[in-house]
């Protein structure tokens, strides 16, 4: 028996990060309502009822930019739009993700069905056919400065619509020609403003944000887990996780953190053998995990709120109010992203930097029962020691990353922008530092492992000896010196499923289990 898809109304509801790759992803179907259909053909109408009067307004029978002053004829005006295409298609570099090309459709469909943009119906039912029918324009990475919308790679998203470009159908790359010809289209002539509605936005930046949010709660999650199985490989103290510590200072990221940690400690037969020990403190890899990653988990929240306004806003221009006003403004200017990208972009680097710490404590051989490398016979076996190297190398790139796009700007289109943003940088760094700490966080997964062994029999709580039974599944203990690198990749591929946070829900579901933090709730759902 089937079920029917979960429906998702362009241009009314409410749209997030999670639906954005429902729609994606095909899990939730998108749609154009009637009431929403009205809305889009008064304002096509408004536009034309502008070219009729020739009374001049920026976009529509103006050229664009520093032309601005150029009046275009109601005879011209179609082919203006057409021309905006064709030569603002200036992208450059490797092309993106086809998934963040199509969360680009998707981002543009929910902007310009508001009502606000003077787009005709057809062109946006097209966008939607290509949207349902998984044929998505090849969008070069490089080439928008974030301002004046993200001009260069949106335009490349639209040439199909006109004939030209391409697309990737069926796993290929073809020419918009011969998918025209499969289905028998047509290219549309596009009406007055609509070429410029469908270039100006923040749909690039907005696209790769909605994918930070994704990669990084992921990480986030993973750092908490891991960190968690390397304080019960360390012998680590539970007690800078107390709830009475965090009341102190409480940090939502901080106290979400805290309590999951000692979630995933409880009933630990390891944190128990150690309890009167006299190591009065841990290092801060360690004892700061709810400091460090709940910053970080902060910043993902900041980002979070910023996205949800603007994927449910208007960002191009002029926007169209209605027949007595039409505002040429600034919404397409991508700062208010820009920044909060650049602050993620550290966040999520800083879950590595901690990662690699915690790595390097594990190797140093200080904690009673671990030998050091995590190996027993060292000298004609290495240990672990290289997979740290690694990891440093990472940490170290994403640094030379984290310096802002958005505190630079290089005025454009001869002075007339003379501030721009450089978001959709931000953006393209963002997912860079996240790919990388995905591989620190898979290298320690296997050290947390690792060591972790070397506490049996004592078991940890049901939470981390499931996890630890997954990561077996796929890696066995390093008696040894073998390829590591073959390790790692499985590593990296059990973050990359989410094998690890599927186990914890899983085991959470079987046994029963809440963590009850009050604020998991705005932490796991985007």
């Amino acid at each position: 028996m089937t079920t029917s898809k979960k429906i998702f109304f362009f241009g009314e509801d409410h749209l997030t990060a999670g639906l954005a790759l429902g729609l994606a992803r095909g899990t939730i179907q998108g749609q154009i309502s009637e009431k929403a259909r009205k809305k889009i053909r008064a304002s096509y109408e408004v536009v034309a009822h502008i070219v009729d009067q020739g009374q001049p307004v920026y976009g529509i029978n103006t050229g664009f930019g520093p032309l601005c002053t150029i009046k275009i004829s109601k005879a011209e005006t179609k082919i203006l739009q057409t021309n905006i295409l064709q030569s603002h298609s200036v992208g450059v570099g490797t092309p993106i993700e086809t998934e963040i090309a199509k969360l680009m459709l998707i981002l543009k469909v929910h902007s310009l069905a508001q009502g606000y943009s003077g787009i005709a119906e057809t062109t946006l039912d097209r966008i939607i056919w290509h949207i349902d029918n998984d044929a998505i324009p090849i969008v070069p990475s490089q080439g928008s400065v974030g301002a004046s919308g993200d001009l260069a790679p949106l335009s490349h998203l639209f040439l199909p619509l006109i004939g030209l470009g391409k697309v990737r159908y069926i796993r290929k790359l073809i020419s918009t020609a011969q998918l025209h010809r499969i289905y028998g289209l047509e290219p549309l002539e596009l009406g007055p403003k609509e070429g410029l509605a469908l270039i100006n936005g923040t749909q690039f930046i907005a696209a790769h944000a909605v994918m930070v949010i994704d990669k990084m709660h992921a990480s986030l999650t993973h750092a908490d887990i891991i960190g968690a199985m390397m304080i019960e490989g360390l012998q680590g103290s539970v007690k800078p996780f107390f709830k009475e510590l965090h009341e102190l200072r409480p940090f939502k990221g901080n106290s979400h953190v805290a309590t999951r940690i000692r979630f995933l400690l409880e009933d630990s037969e390891i944190m128990q053998d150690h309890i009167d020990c006299e190591r009065v403190q841990d290092p801060y890899s360690l004892r700061c995990i709810p400091q460090v990653h709940g910053a970080s988990r902060n910043a993902w929240l900041h980002l979070k709120e910023l996205l949800e306004i603007e994927l449910n806003s208007v960002t191009d221009n002029p926007i169209i109010i209605n027949e007595e006003l039409t505002i040429s403004g600034g919404n397409f200017h991508g700062q208010p992203l820009a920044m909060a990208l650049d602050y993620a972009c550290l966040a999520a680097s800083e879950l590595g930097n901690i990662s690699d710490r915690r790595i390097y404590l594990a190797l140093e051989g200080n904690s009673t029962g671990v030998p050091k490398l995590l190996m027993k016979d060292t000298g004609i076996n290495s240990g672990y020691m290289i997979l740290q190297y690694t990891t440093a190398a990472l940490a170290s790139e994403n640094k030379g990353l984290c310096f802002p796009a958005s505190a630079d700007s290089i005025p454009t289109s001869l002075g007339q922008e003379d501030h721009v943003s450089m978001g959709s940088i931000s953006g393209r760094k963002a997912l860079q530092v996240l790919e990388n700490v995905e591989k620190i966080l898979a290298i320690e997964l296997l050290t947390a492992a690792q060591a972790f062994e070397f506490r049996k029999p004592m078991k940890s709580g049901v939470l981390l000896d499931e996890v630890h039974k997954e990561v077996r599944k796929k890696v066995a203990f390093a008696h040894k010196d073998r390829v590591f690198s073959e390790d790692i990749e499985k590593g990296i591929d059990m973050i990359k499923d989410r094998s690890i946070i599927l186990t914890v829900q899983k085991t959470m579901k079987r046994n029963k289990l809440k963590m009850n933090c009050p604020y998991e709730l705005e932490f796991e759902e985007y």
